[in-house]
């Protein structure tokens, strides 16, 4: 039985409710139609889908990207508001996310806000994934400033819907406590299934509602998959990804592709819109 916390006590009541999918980044939309289109099929519990071109937002607008984006934009106005679509496609209302790397603190700040707002004027999204952010209690101030940049921008700008923008901070460990207060979500975890399955929650993060957590994991067994999710609902995680691809085999990203068991992945988890 896996090792979930010291005490024991740290299940979240609403955890089942709020579960949904989070994709850190497919392969580009050329590469990888598939995962894309996947997106946006009917009943997919998506609640964010992060973009990233080159590292970032890339140094123009790729066609490609322009469209995959606008596919996925335009399904969550449909199902946000109620809206019959105008084709097959009934997505549950995810996000798209751009893809800013902290680096662990060491990107300038203007550069940061530089490729944000590249990522608002070309594709419209609607937040930001921080990947590789610092977790130190010292980088906190840094980190703060920007979430807080990075929302004023959001609010003045179109792409943000009634819901607000969306930023998630992937620490991909437990940080210091302070950054849950800096932005919608944290990624504590990120990594393999021989990790996750005798993995401990920070006690800290029983303060907190279930959903304010993803967990990304690699090498997930199609026969663990509840097991798996089980450990996500009792550590509050309301963002998952989990995938039977492990990084082997040639496979440079393990959450660059579907995995094999896609559509029993997302039927477990049930239809269901993003807040």
């Amino acid at each position: 039985m896996p090792y979930l916390s010291s005490t024991g006590s740290v299940l979240r009541a609403g955890a089942a409710e709020q579960l949904g999918v989070g994709v850190p980044g497919y392969a580009h939309p050329l590469l990888a139609p598939g995962e894309w289109d996947g997106l946006n099929r009917p009943g997919t519990p998506l609640h964010w889908a992060v973009l990233n071109i080159d590292n970032g937002p890339g140094a123009r607008p790729d066609p490609h990207c322009l469209e995959a984006a606008g596919r996925l934009r335009n399904a969550r106005e449909r199902a946000m508001h109620g809206e019959a679509p105008d084709d097959t496609v009934r997505a549950s209302g995810g996000r798209l996310l751009g893809h800013l790397d902290l680096a662990f603190g060491s990107r300038p700040f203007g550069e940061l806000i530089s490729d944000a707002q590249s990522y608002l004027d070309w594709y419209r999204v609607g937040g930001f994934y921080l990947h590789h952010c610092p977790a130190e209690r010292d980088r906190l101030p840094a980190v703060r400033r920007l979430t807080s940049t990075l929302t004023a921008l959001l609010a003045d700008s179109d792409s943000a819907d009634e819901g607000g923008g969306h930023l998630v901070l992937g620490h991909d460990g437990h940080p210091h406590p302070g950054y849950a207060e800096a932005a919608d979500q944290l990624v504590t975890f990120r990594g393999p299934w021989t990790d996750y399955r005798w993995s401990q929650v920070a006690e800290w993060t029983a303060a907190y509602e279930p959903g304010r957590f993803a967990h990304f994991v690699h090498g997930v067994p199609r026969t663990h998959l509840e097991e798996a999710m089980r450990i996500a609902r009792w550590q509050g995680a309301g963002t998952i990804f989990f995938t039977d691809r492990d990084g082997t085999r040639g496979q440079s990203d393990p959450f660059a592709a579907l995995p094999s068991y896609w559509d029993e992945f997302v039927s477990r988890i049930g239809p269901g819109i993003s807040e």
